[in-house]
C-alpha cells in the first residue's frame, strides 16, 4: 500500500545510485564479500584501497540481498499489488477513498476470488500519524459499507485495516522494497518520467510477482487486469466529470 506521507527520496536516490556505481568495481564471491563488507567505512583504516573495498563489498552485499529476497518471494509464489501514482496527479477534494487504494482493493479482491471460496484477506499498513490513520480507517469504512463495489469486496477483504511498525514487520519492509523499485525502475509506454536503468533487472523480477486476473469488462469476457496499475488522476469519476463540465461550460 502507498504510504499516506512520502519521505524525501532525493538523498536516498543519490545514495542508491552511488551504491550501484560502487558495486560495479571488483566482484567478490559471497565469503570474500562478507569479509570485506564487515570492514565498513566507519571502521576501515586510512588506506584508500581498504576503504574502497569495504564500500564496494557492502554495496554488492546489499544488492545481492535484494536479489535473494525477490527470489524467495518468487519461490514461495508471493504476489505483488501496486498503484503507481504520477506525482502531478490531482487529489480528490472529498473524503472518499482515493483511487489508488480503490484499485488495490479491486485487484486484491480478484486475487482472492481466483484463490477459491475460502480465501480472505486483510490490509496491513505501515503505521502513520494518528490523524491520518483515523482518516484512512474512516475512508475504508465508508468505502466497504456505503458503496456497492465496496460491500461486494467486503465479503473477501476485512474492512478494517491493521497498522504495524515497518521496522518490526518483515512483510511491510518487503512492501517498501517493492514500492521503491517500482517507483524508480518500472515503466509503461504511457509513463513519461525517466527510469533508473540499473533497476531494470529488479523491476523485471517484481513483474514476475504480478497477479493476472481475467474478467468480463465492457462486453469482453477475456479482459486482462494486472495487479499493477498506473494512475494519473486520484479523483473519483464524479469530480472529474464536474471539472470537465465546468471547463466546457456544460452544466
Amino acid at each position: 500500500m502507498e504510504p499516506a506521507t512520502r519521505p524525501d527520496r532525493r538523498n536516498s536516490k543519490r545514495r542508491n545510485r552511488s551504491r550501484h556505481r560502487s558495486s560495479g568495481k571488483a566482484h567478490w564471491p559471497a565469503r570474500s564479500r562478507f569479509r570485506n563488507a564487515r570492514n565498513s567505512p566507519s571502521d576501515a583504516s586510512n588506506a584508500v584501497l581498504a576503504l574502497h573495498r569495504a564500500i564496494a563489498a557492502l554495496a554488492q552485499a546489499k544488492l545481492e540481498y535484494a536479489r535473494e529476497v525477490l527470489e524467495i518471494c518468487s519461490r514461495f509464489r508471493c504476489r505483488a499489488f501496486a498503484s503507481v501514482v504520477d506525482k502531478d496527479s490531482p487529489s480528490p477534494e472529498t473524503d472518499h477513498v482515493r483511487k489508488d487504494y480503490a484499485y488495490l482493493f479491486e485487484r486484491f479482491f480478484y486475487f482472492l476470488e481466483d484463490l477459491g471460496p475460502d480465501a480472505f484477506g486483510v490490509a496491513v499498513f505501515d503505521e502513520i500519524e494518528k490523524v491520518q490513520s483515523h482518516l484512512l480507517v474512516s475512508q475504508m469504512d465508508s468505502y466497504f459499507k456505503r458503496t456497492a463495489r465496496g460491500r461486494q469486496r467486503a465479503g473477501r477483504i476485512l474492512p478494517e485495516p491493521l497498522f504495524v511498525h515497518s521496522d518490526l514487520t518483515t512483510g511491510v519492509q518487503l512492501a517498501d522494497l517493492v514500492a521503491y523499485i517500482l517507483s524508480w525502475g518500472w515503466r509503461l509506454r504511457s509513463m513519461t518520467r525517466p527510469a533508473r536503468p540499473e533497476l531494470a533487472g529488479f523491476a523485471g523480477r517484481i513483474c514476475q510477482l504480478r497477479h493476472r486476473a481475467v474478467r468480463e469488462v465492457a462486453g469482453n469476457p477475456h479482459f486482462t487486469i494486472w495487479s499493477f496499475a498506473f494512475i494519473t488522476d486520484l479523483r473519483p469519476q464524479g469530480e472529474r466529470e464536474l471539472e470537465a463540465g465546468q471547463d466546457t461550460g456544460e452544466q
